[in-house]
């Protein structure tokens, strides 16, 4: 996302310039998330993963099993899709902050993971930038298109996007937590008495997250020390966080209702990215699909 955050300041004077000219090509963009959104669907597994049981995590770090003795419960199926959409600001600010509002649309698949997040962001009256997040069959796709015409960035599958998408995938777990479950492809590491590594791999591609958790149990935070970043044209390791906050319950499974994400820069922390979570449809093993 921080590529597209950078992209989109840097084209947004071209944007407003081009922005009656904003209905040309939609068809186009909108065939591609089709295109995304039907390969995670062909790529996910129809196998009955079954159900959760807390004697897998019985071995676990404790607040990683507190963790899921308060958002699971016994028998609870696992998650195979998630549907969700949001509302939110992305920050195109380089010095002073310049938050543009965004809504969006988000797929999930658990196995193998996978995303498409669409959405799209308002530059200016009557004025917009389109822009895809995904994780797709083991390779990150970042693709951004201002005012209908002007394609701002089209990245696909090289090893810094995949390693900063699935790294995103495996931070959002908190939205989809049995995919976070050790018969779900996660190691947890224990750290200290309110923290733990969560390590995922998918294919050549392997990423490690620290999460801190509340008090309650309930994820607060997610810390990477490496999460690809671009600056001035290369990409470099750089410190990323993301924080959950709220709370909402979906088919008694509790999740977060806001986020932010942010990078640790040597100047300080800059968020880039909050956004609240306004509808959320599971789909789960051997379950028909339920939402809030």
């Amino acid at each position: 996302m921080r590529y597209i955050v950078v992209i989109l300041s840097v084209f947004l004077a071209l944007a407003l310039f081009l922005g009656a000219w904003g209905v040309v090509r939609v068809r186009g963009w909108k065939s591609l998330t089709r295109e995304i959104r039907r390969e995670l669907a062909l790529k996910q597994s129809s196998a009955n993963p079954g159900a959760y049981d807390p004697v897998e995590i019985a071995s676990l770090p404790p607040p990683v099993r507190r963790y899921f003795e308060t958002v699971l419960r016994p028998g609870q199926p696992m998650i195979t899709g998630v549907s969700m959409e949001h509302v939110g600001e992305i920050n195109l600010g380089s010095g002073r902050e310049n938050w543009k509002p965004f809504v969006s649309t988000q797929r999930v698949t658990t196995d193998p993971p996978g995303f498409d997040w669409y959405g799209r962001v308002r530059l200016g009256p009557g004025i917009a930038a389109e822009v895809h997040d995904a994780y797709v069959g083991g390779r990150g796709i970042l693709c951004a298109r201002a005012a209908g015409i002007v394609t701002l960035v089209h990245a696909n599958g090289t090893p810094e996007v995949n390693k900063g998408e699935l790294m995103r995938y495996l931070a959002e777990g908190a939205w989809y937590p049995t995919a976070l479950l050790p018969s779900r492809g996660i190691s947890w590491e224990a750290v200290d008495d309110v923290s733990a590594r969560a390590i995922l791999a998918d294919g050549d591609t392997e990423v490690a997250l620290l999460f801190h958790f509340t008090p309650s149990g309930l994820i607060e935070s997610v810390l990477a020390e490496d999460r690809p970043m671009m600056d001035k044209g290369s990409v470099r390791p750089m410190r990323w966080e993301g924080r959950w906050r709220g709370e909402i319950t979906v088919d008694g499974i509790r999740v977060p209702a806001e986020g932010e994400v942010a990078w640790l820069l040597s100047e300080g922390r800059k968020p880039y990215w909050r956004g609240r979570v306004t509808r959320i449809t599971y789909e789960f093993s051997g379950a028909e699909a339920v939402g809030s």
